[in-house]
């Protein structure tokens, strides 16, 4: 097996877990949004750590650096307000849904770097946005009175806070190793939500928490580890808008896998709406025209 096919196979495998995970999360919302993200998020850190420690090359300098650790905090801050809203919303509509809203996220990226670091951004994103918002239109807006649900409207605000969180990578992944940002943004992200857990989601039970270990360990060591690794490993050698292309399926596997493990159906309207907003995820990874000149 060539290079590239092990890593479109790693990205693949990713995105079957991200679009899993979805009912991990479906399930694990009983014990409070901020505790089931906050333990999740810390446990997706403390499973990077190992890889850190294995790939320090230099063991007399400190395990992060200064500029790690702003890095990933900022990145944690975006990731956990992300995580909390998708949570949130979560309690209020489907796992199918939540999986194709908060794809979103590949669109309002371009949007907000545009704003961010001035990033021009190609007339086909634009195209995708209009096509999005119809797509959205149908699948959220159940009746003619144009009234969407608070959950999918929860999941809308998570895929601008992910798009957050994506261009705070961007900004930083240059200067710093990129497992390293991931597990300091975990280990930040989850600290946070055990903070609000002890805030707004006390008493802690313990035994609670015990009932939805499954989900948490899915969603902590399986998606948040394991799969972004294997996202890292397998965009070292795929190329880019081939990588994204196969993420994008995560959206995919969050349907199938809410339908078949859930009990989840959609309508006729709501699967073509799902299926246009996919088409504009793809559509807005479609790499540019190259110019050539005679």
């Amino acid at each position: 097996m060539s290079k590239k096919m092990k890593a479109n196979l790693l990205l693949f495998i990713a995105a079957f877990i991200w679009g899993t995970a979805f009912v991990a999360q479906k399930s694990g919302g009983a014990i409070g949004s901020f505790t089931f993200n906050g333990i999740r998020t810390f446990i997706g850190g403390l499973v990077l750590l190992p890889l850190v420690f294995k790939n320090r090359e230099d063991k007399t300098q400190p395990v992060f650096t200064k500029q790690e650790l702003i890095g990933g905090i900022v990145c944690g801050f975006f990731l956990f307000v992300a995580a909390s809203l998708q949570q949130f919303g979560l309690a209020y509509t489907t796992a199918g849904k939540a999986a194709f809203i908060t794809t979103l996220y590949v669109v309002f990226c371009p949007i907000l770097s545009l704003i961010v670091h001035k990033k021009k951004t190609r007339p086909l994103v634009w195209l995708c946005v209009v096509l999005d918002v119809i797509g959205l239109y149908l699948l959220c807006m159940t009746d003619a009175s144009f009234s969407i649900q608070i959950g999918d409207t929860l999941v809308i605000l998570c895929a601008v806070a992910f798009a957050a969180q994506m261009v705070s990578v961007d900004n930083f992944i240059d200067r710093i190793d990129g497992i390293k940002l991931s597990c300091i943004q975990f280990l930040f992200s989850g600290l946070l939500g055990i903070i609000c857990m002890f805030i707004f989601e006390s008493p802690v039970s313990l035994s609670n928490i015990m009932t939805a270990w499954f989900p948490i360990l899915y969603a902590g060591v399986i998606s948040c580890g394991i799969a972004y690794t294997f996202q890292v490993l397998g965009q070292k050698e795929a190329t880019p808008t081939i990588a994204a292309l196969i993420l994008c399926l995560e959206s995919v596997f969050g349907v199938l896998a809410g339908a078949v493990i859930l009990g989840e159906s959609m309508t006729t309207r709501e699967i073509f709406g799902c299926i246009i907003m996919f088409a504009a995820v793809v559509i807005s990874n479609l790499p540019e025209k190259t110019q050539t000149t005679n």
